[in-house]
């Protein structure tokens, strides 16, 4: 940890720690390995020489556990014939500054250090820090911001020390997943393909260590966008993560939808109904849009599926009175129109917001009907009005077959750049009977689509980019410009596989499998759009969290896709429609939950599914 760029230990938004070096007979050592063991913990390796008699082997390794929790453990193997007496060098330091400053390159120097307890401690006028060793150093110096020991190592002897860092006052960080009962359930795949294995072993490590609490309710968990950058409430992404995690159970989707209703607006005015969400950069050719409008869409639908999967009826009934305030937001913010409009003057209609409202509308009737409740009608009448005008008013077509518009201007001009964001397009939501709803595009207009998002210029090899290749303002690390987002490839993959189109759908399904391999299974929420290759790998981006939550629920998508299991939870049936293909060959998901049981399933090479295990009294349907 050099104190360069982005590195560093963070805590409620403060990089408390910037630089720790370390220095074994005045030299570093050598890196020969360093990997994330899981999500919240770390492991790096180095080596030395530190007897003159040991010819060119090392005889000393230096192995340091990082752990998320703030606290690290150096420790020293001696492998030499001799007795060792090594002088280990800490060098400590941090500036204090903020998440923002440092994402946009602005944080300060170091700050100077003070001698304080076992350690050494930092402050500014917004917040302090300080590092505590055990043992206690035998030298402590301010000035350079370094602690020293002097350690007697035996043959093939070790010797540790532990830091730990946090604010002053703070107490230690547990993580939710660490001392609860988990809201997901432990699934496990298998298969001819052995990646599927670690994928969802690992993306559900990585749920658990996002998991937050509600701290006026602590009984309510959902999940934190991703580390580092994005540690707090997430409204958007936390209903997007809970959503793919279905399969899982529904406790997680339940602890999310009851914290976000608490923060639903209900005063009078346009925005009653909204739940409140920051602006998200879209893009060269967009304005930021409202991450609030997408999450105030996500919440009925989110709920209608829920219950679909086996959200109680109780639990259902104490829901619904928030998601009909959403989606009577809905219904007003249309008004006498036919779109939904961006919620800031002057802002375009985008494609993906009608994609999520539409969606909204037929889950939302389908629930308010199923409920007992009035409006479902008016909704439905909406939805196929929608349909009709979208249609011809985002379609634009060309001589290579046509491609929706990414949005229409205010003066109806549409925004003819392709991207990731049409595959929400695809993602229609789930009705009865394991019937998908009807989408926004016609039969033609979606195998057009489908060949796009499977050719050249949006499939890189590793995944869906978020702006074509060919596209103006393509950056192949841009956030919304061409990087690899690996929760909108999951749902281009659903989608794909839903409407039929598997060939496109199995390639980018093998392409983001690779990928996860590459970073070790643990799938960051984006990385570049360069183009695959024989033998390359994907690039990193160098500001994507990792864990992300919504990255760690795309690999549980992801698997769940191959079985194409649909259920229907208060008809007492489930659907399987798996990938008759069988891109990965053999593959059984065992520990999944529908009803509130476990729910296993494997699907042949041959593509043919067949239930292992499921709730007593659940019926296969056709």
């Amino acid at each position: 940890m050099t104190g360069q760029g982005l590195e560093g230990f963070y805590r409620a938004g403060r990089r408390v720690l910037s630089r720790c070096q370390v220095r074994v007979a005045g030299r570093e050592p050598l890196v020969v390995q360093a990997r994330m063991t899981s999500a919240d913990r770390a492991r790096f390796v180095g080596a030395l020489r530190a007897s003159p008699h040991s010819g060119p082997d090392p005889d000393l390794v230096v192995e340091r556990i990082r752990h998320a929790d703030g606290t690290e453990r150096i420790t020293l193997h001696s492998a030499a014939l001799r007795p060792l007496r090594v002088p280990l060098e800490v060098a400590l330091g941090t500036d204090l500054a903020d998440l923002g400053a440092i994402a946009s390159g602005t944080a300060g120097p170091e700050l100077p250090a003070s001698v304080h307890d076992s350690g050494l401690r930092w402050s500014c006028a917004t917040g302090n820090s300080s590092v505590t060793a055990d043992p206690p150093p035998a030298d402590a110096l301010a000035s350079a911001g370094l602690l020293r020991w002097e350690f007697e190592l035996p043959p093939g002897g070790s010797r540790s020390v532990e830091l730990r860092v946090r604010p002053d006052g703070a107490g230690p960080v547990r993580a939710v997943g660490r001392m609860a009962t988990s809201p997901l359930a432990a699934a496990r795949a298998s298969g001819d393909d052995l990646r599927v294995q670690s994928l969802l072993r690992t993306s559900v490590e990585d749920l658990h260590a996002l998991l937050l609490r509600d701290p006026a309710h602590p009984s309510d968990m959902h999940l934190a966008a991703g580390a580092p950058w994005r540690c707090g409430p997430a409204p958007a992404e936390a209903l997007v993560a809970a959503r793919m995690t279905l399969p899982l159970g529904t406790r997680l989707a339940a602890g999310t939808l009851r914290t976000l209703a608490r923060s639903q607006l209900r005063s009078a005015g346009p925005q009653s109904g909204m739940i409140p969400g920051p602006r998200r950069d879209t893009g060269p050719h967009l304005p930021p849009g409202c991450t609030g409008t997408e999450a105030t869409l996500l919440f009925p639908s989110l709920l209608a599926e829920a219950r679909r999967w086996g959200l109680s009826e109780a639990e259902t009934e104490v829901l619904l009175p928030a998601a009909e305030h959403c989606l009577a937001w809905l219904r007003t913010a249309v008004g006498e129109g036919t779109y939904l409009c961006d919620p800031h003057p002057g802002g375009p209609v985008r494609c993906e917001t009608q994609a999520h409202a539409h969606r909204a509308a037929l889950l939302g009737a389908d629930l308010l009907d199923a409920c007992g409740r009035p409006g479902g009608a008016e909704l439905r009448q909406w939805a196929q009005a929608l349909r009709a005008a979208f249609r011809e008013d985002f379609w634009i077509d060309d001589r290579g077959g046509g491609r929706p518009a990414a949005a229409r201007a205010p003066d109806g001009t549409p925004v003819p750049h392709l991207g990731a964001a049409a595959a929400h397009l695809l993602d229609t939501g789930l009705l009865g009977g394991g019937e998908s709803a009807p989408g926004l595009l016609d039969k033609v207009q979606t195998e057009q689509l489908a060949r796009l998002l499977g050719g050249p210029g949006m499939d890189s090899g590793w995944g869906l980019r978020g702006l074509g290749a060919k596209e103006a303002g393509y950056n192949p690390f841009g956030h919304r410009s061409g990087a690899v987002r690996v929760h909108e490839t999951a749902i281009g993959v659903a989608g794909l596989a839903a409407a039929g189109y598997e060939k496109e759908a199995s390639s980018l399904l093998r392409g983001a499998l690779a990928a996860a391999e590459s970073f070790g299974h643990r799938l960051p929420e984006m990385y570049a759009g360069e183009q695959r290759t024989a033998g390359s790998a994907p690039l990193p981006h160098p500001a994507a969290c990792r864990p992300a939550a919504t990255a760690a629920a795309a690999g549980v998508l992801l698997l769940v896709t191959l079985a194409g299991i649909r259920p229907d939870a208060p008809a007492g049936t489930v659907t399987l429609r798996p990938m008759h293909s069988a891109p990965l060959g053999e593959i059984v998901l065992r520990g999944l939950r529908i009803a509130g049981a476990p729910f296993s399933v494997r699907v042949s090479r041959l593509g043919l599914a067949m239930v292992e295990e499921a709730a007593e009294g659940l019926q296969l349907g056709v």
